[in-house]
């Protein structure tokens, strides 16, 4: 059976791409912060075989401690599905606060490079797998007031692309799914669980749901070996471009 790692599979895309993977067949190792969130998961996804880590995607010690802790076949999954991250404030640069820019970067880049690390042995060992980051249409283009959010994903966006040449002698292959506007938990942490002005975000439009992004990842890492869709823009019906949207 085949095995997916998914950071951040507490909720939104993540847990959208646990659910789709499992109805998919593979067996899964889901990670993120709530415990009592991944719990619930598990028990959706009975009798599906599903491993459960909690840890901090910015805590390095953390997650090669949790990943050296695997059955040595899950230390080495078929997919790893790098999900973990988020928007931190709305603010002009000069207002910005530097807490949010650390949350951002560490969570964005260095997460996504702590768990990438751990996993790489045993994928190139075996010398094939599949490794896939959400990036954003945030890393392709700028907009006002976005200044780190936007900087951290065009980081994963140039990460994504230069793995992509390091791993391509290893059989490895690397993609990247960038997201426009997907209705979760997103708004609601950017805006520091403000839920009015999150709502606001998705007002009068179809946004796109998690579950659209989940069927995107699926049918990219289940295409052959010699097939590799690298990268992928997905918008809402309504959506233009990040910040151009036709409201009703």
């Amino acid at each position: 059976m085949k095995t997916a790692f998914i950071t951040g599979a507490s909720s939104g895309i993540g847990r959208a791409t646990a659910v789709a993977l499992a109805k998919a067949g593979y067996q899964l190792v889901v990670t993120g912060r709530r415990r009592e969130r991944l719990d619930e998961l598990v028990a959706e996804l009975a009798p599906v075989q599903v491993h459960v880590l909690t840890f901090d995607v910015r805590d390095r010690a953390a997650v090669d401690a949790a990943v050296a802790a695997l059955p040595e076949a899950l230390r080495a999954p078929d997919v790893l599905v790098n999900n973990a991250g988020g928007a931190h404030g709305l603010n002009p640069i000069q207002a910005g606060d530097p807490a949010d820019w650390d949350e951002m970067l560490d969570a964005n880049v260095r997460g996504l490079l702590n768990v990438t690390h751990a996993l790489l042995p045993g994928m190139t060992a075996r010398k094939t797998g599949f490794v896939l980051n959400i990036g954003s249409i945030a890393g392709q283009e700028a907009y006002a007031n976005g200044n780190v959010y936007c900087a951290s994903k065009a980081a994963v966006q140039m990460l994504t692309k230069t793995m992509r040449l390091d791993l391509l002698p290893t059989g490895v292959r690397v993609a990247e799914v960038n997201p426009g506007a997907v209705e979760t938990e997103f708004s609601q942490v950017r805006f520091k669980g403000d839920e009015a002005r999150a709502a606001k975000v998705y007002e009068g439009f179809e946004p796109l749901k998690p579950e659209d992004i989940a069927e995107v990842i699926v049918f990219m890492v289940t295409r052959p070996p010699h097939v590799t869709i690298a990268e992928v823009l997905v918008l809402a019906g309504a959506q233009g471009a990040a910040t151009t949207i036709n409201r009703k």
